[in-house]
């Protein structure tokens, strides 16, 4: 790639630019005349077209059938957004209006749905927004609540903001010391550390406590355990899928595979990539690996508590997206909700 690269020229690189531009505002394949007449290029037209044929033998442009003009290949837009595309910052009034929209928000389920709904109307493009991990997460505290003699409700805190509670039914009646001991109990080792490590630690813990309250410790720790296993599924929030329909000519036969691959759980995981690799990421067209999607582009990245990723967002579209402009959102909301979830 490198090497294509350097044999075209910035002129060229500037004709590409213009071109990708044109057709993403316009929706029209560009030709080379609109292309002097809207960019400041500083060469002739014969030169334009000259460079667009170079652009075209190159595999970075072609022309549809129905049209004198041309249009950006899958391999065009991959060097726009290499080279070319700077992420386009939001604006003041565009921040402020992110933050208002989601400091608003109750508890994790609440930050999620209205993170793929805010995605969706400032793209106007399908949002996907997956949880956080709980694999990745830290407990942050273990709550122990007596509801009854026997009855105690087990509330599991994580530093992503998610609130699991369980009720959990003792072998006899829980005295209150006992309950304050375990909590301390819990707590003092589990508190800061990751779920999966959790069962190690806690495992010896009976052992701790007088024989008659041992059969109580480990039905709690039983429901905690279960409370950890269960949560590692993942879980995806979808929005805006309605807008995938303003873009029908986009999608060179019918809408409905990109539909059917969007019902995917797994398809979109694999889509938005390992929750690890925060960087942002720019999938363009046939570096998607499902068939359904080769007329869609993504373009997700990581967001977290800290400087750690627990999960990613992003966007999908047509190829013919708006790159510099849903990065930016992507990236902005995506450091909008890590910062919520560090506050949290």
């Amino acid at each position: 790639m490198a090497g294509e690269v350097r044999q075209l020229d910035d002129r060229k690189l500037a004709v590409l630019r213009a071109i990708v531009q044109d057709y993403v505002g316009t929706e029209e394949p560009v030709g080379s005349k609109a292309l002097v007449e809207r960019h400041n290029l500083g060469v002739s037209p014969a030169t334009v077209r000259n460079d667009m044929a170079a652009l075209e033998e190159e595999g970075y442009i072609h022309q549809p059938h129905t049209s004198a003009g041309r249009i950006p290949t899958d391999k065009g837009y991959r060097l726009f957004v290499d080279k070319l595309a700077e992420i386009k910052p939001m604006s003041a009034p565009e921040r402020r209006a992110i933050r208002h929209f989601l400091d608003g928000a109750v508890d994790l389920d609440d930050v999620v749905a209205r993170t793929v709904r805010l995605l969706a109307q400032l793209t106007r493009q399908v949002a996907v927004v997956q949880y956080p991990s709980l694999t990745r997460s830290t407990v942050r505290h273990v709550e122990l609540v007596a509801l009854a003699p026997a009855k105690v409700m087990l509330v599991l805190i994580t530093n992503t903001g998610r609130v699991e509670q369980r009720m959990v039914d003792c072998p006899g009646p829980v005295g209150e010391t006992v309950l304050a001991d375990l909590r301390t109990a819990l707590n003092s080792r589990a508190a800061g550390r990751r779920l999966p490590e959790v069962p190690g630690l806690l495992e010896e813990l009976p052992a701790m406590f007088e024989q008659a309250d041992r059969p109580t410790v480990s039905t709690v720790l039983a429901t905690l355990f279960e409370t950890l296993a269960e949560q590692n599924e993942e879980r995806i929030m979808l929005a805006g899928t309605a807008n995938l329909t303003r873009f029908g000519h986009d999608f060179p036969l019918t809408i409905q595979p990109v539909l059917e691959a969007l019902e995917e759980q797994v398809i979109l995981l694999r889509l938005l990539g390992e929750t690890n690799d925060a960087a942002m990421t720019v999938r363009i067209g046939r570096e998607n690996a499902y068939e359904g999607l080769i007329s869609t582009s993504v373009v997700s990245v990581g967001y977290g508590s800290g400087d750690e990723s627990v999960a990613k967002l992003g966007v999908i579209g047509p190829t013919r997206m708006d790159y510099p402009g849903t990065m930016g959102a992507v990236r902005a909301v995506a450091r909008y909700v890590g910062q919520i979830l560090a506050e949290s």
